[in-house]
């Protein structure tokens, strides 16, 4: 066998058709509470590839996820119960602003680096939180928000079954999107960033607009997935909506693997599922995931994704080595 066929990306592909098979299969062989925690899964995947953008692939080390998260969901939430327009217009409009708040930020972050950019999005974040718990004329404060079906053509989705495949669909969108930008020349942009500043102008790169862009790009991420969030919940609270959130995003980022956006969906499937179970234990999840957290960047510092390339150089060196066995008794 040649080291092509090992390195071969029919084995992701067999993965993703594997995928697609379950999910469409699952809607008719589960039960309500099942598809709810796979919507959610779904959201959780679009939040992580989100931070994956500006995390593992530029760099840039911002914890205002859950703020630009929330803006979506009250946004599309809002939109929705004030006139109700077909679904995809109300999350348009989340990203929309998530994206612009973005670019805001993205341009503060320009004259920060490390812990002093952390500590401003941390900031940045704190301060949305507040918001929504203290403009009550718009957002209810403490009281959360109850939110009326998203509907789509009259037709309203008033259950985790109907929603469903809606959100399926936009975090399939989400994920092609995101491995669209990886591959493209924006994408080597982003890397090329992380990996140095000097190096990346060395070789063209606007570091200022690549910047700026993951952050823009990261927002709206997040903005979907809130307002996906609205096509099966019809009720949100200020609280779940703070650093705890955040922290599970990153978490989910860095022990899936910075930089793989594979990586970045098994995190999510994988601490998405665990917040689920940790729901009645909120008091000790933040100690959890920072636990976890520092123990893999002490001794697995890439992740999960790094195991399953080490296990594919592991097999494609046996696979040469067997070749040139082969090739000396011809």
């Amino acid at each position: 066998m040649s080291a092509s066929r090992v390195s071969s990306p029919w084995w992701d592909r067999g993965v993703l058709l594997g995928m697609a098979v379950v999910l469409a299969v699952l809607p008719f062989t589960t039960s309500g509470y099942v598809l709810y925690v796979v919507n959610l899964l779904m959201v959780f995947s679009v939040l992580a590839l989100g931070m994956h953008l500006v995390i593992g692939e530029t760099g840039q080390f911002a914890l205002s996820h859950a703020a630009f998260f929330g803006i979506g969901i009250y946004t599309a939430g809002l939109i929705n119960n004030q006139w109700q327009p077909p679904f995809f217009v109300s999350i348009l409009a989340g990203a929309v602003l998530s994206a612009a708040l973005g670019w805001v930020i993205g341009l503060l972050a320009l004259r920060m680096r490390d812990i002093y950019l952390a500590l401003a999005t941390f900031a940045f974040g704190e301060a949305m939180q507040w918001v929504f718990l203290n403009w009550e004329t718009v957002t209810n404060g403490s009281n959360g928000l109850q939110m009326k079906p998203a509907s789509l053509g009259g037709y309203q989705l008033m259950n985790d079954l109907q929603a469903y495949p809606f959100v399926v669909a936009i975090a399939a969108l989400m994920l092609w999107l995101t491995v669209a930008l990886s591959r493209s020349r924006l994408g080597s942009s982003f890397r090329a960033v992380r990996e140095s500043d000097v190096a990346a102008i060395a070789m063209g790169v606007n570091t200022r607009a690549v910047k700026v862009t993951a952050f823009v790009l990261s927002a709206a991420f997040a903005g979907v997935a809130g307002g996906m969030y609205t096509l099966f919940t019809s009720f949100i609270h200020p609280e779940s909506l703070g650093f705890q959130t955040t922290i599970l995003v990153l978490t989910m980022v860095v022990v899936g693997g910075l930089g793989s956006v594979r990586g970045a969906v098994a995190g999510a499937i994988v601490f998405g599922l665990a917040s689920e179970l940790l729901r009645q234990a909120p008091s000790y999840q933040e100690i959890i995931y920072g636990g976890i957290l520092m123990l893999f960047m002490m001794f697995l510092p890439k992740g999960m994704a790094s195991l399953f390339v080490a296990r594919r150089k592991s097999q494609r060196a046996s696979s040469v080595a067997s070749a040139n066995v082969t090739e000396k008794h011809a």
